[in-house]
C-alpha cells in the first residue's frame, strides 16, 4: 500500500509541476497576443491621426481655394462695367464692293475666252463698281429708316 500511495503521490506532484509550466506557457502566449494587439492599436492610432491631419490640411486648402475664387470673382465683377469696344462692322458699300469684285472677277475669267486674266480684271472692276453703288443705296435706305424712328 505504501508503494501505491507513493506512486499516486509522485503522480500528483508531477502533474502539479507539469500544470504550472503549461499555465506559464499559456500566460506568456496570452501576453504576446495582448502585446501584438496593443502594437496594432498603436499603429492604427498613428494612421488615424495622420489621416486627420491630412483631412484638416485638405479642408484648409479647399477653404483657401474658395477664398481665391471669391476674390477672383469679385475682381471680375469690378472689371465687368468696363465695356469692351465694339468691332466696327462693314457698311453696305464696302460689303457690296467686295462681293461685286469677287463675283465680277470669277465671271470675267469664265467669259474671257482669249485672256482670262484680263477678263477677271475687267470683271472685278465692273463688279466692284456695281457693288459699291448697290451698297450706297442700301446704306441710304437704312439711314432714312433710322431717321424716321
Amino acid at each position: 500500500m505504501k508503494t501505491i500511495l507513493s506512486i499516486v503521490f509522485c503522480a500528483v506532484i508531477l502533474s502539479a509541476c507539469n500544470s504550472s509550466s503549461n499555465n506559464d506557457a499559456a500566460l506568456r502566449e496570452k501576453q504576446r497576443t495582448v502585446d501584438s494587439m496593443q502594437a496594432v492599436i498603436t499603429k492604427q492610432a498613428v494612421i488615424d491621426s495622420m489621416r486627420n491631419v491630412a483631412a484638416e490640411k485638405e479642408e484648409k486648402n479647399k477653404i483657401e481655394e474658395e477664398n481665391r475664387q471669391a476674390v477672383a470673382n469679385s475682381n471680375v465683377v469690378q472689371q465687368a462695367p468696363q465695356a469692351t469696344p465694339k468691332k466696327k462692322k462693314w457698311n453696305n458699300a464696302a460689303k457690296g464692293a467686295a462681293i461685286g469684285a469677287g463675283t465680277g472677277a470669277i465671271a470675267g475669267a469664265i467669259i474671257g475666252k482669249h485672256d482670262r486674266a484680263k477678263g477677271a480684271l475687267v470683271g472685278s472692276l465692273v463688279g466692284g463698281g456695281v457693288g459699291v453703288g448697290t451698297g450706297l443705296v442700301a446704306d441710304g435706305v437704312k439711314k432714312k429708316k433710322n431717321k424716321g424712328n
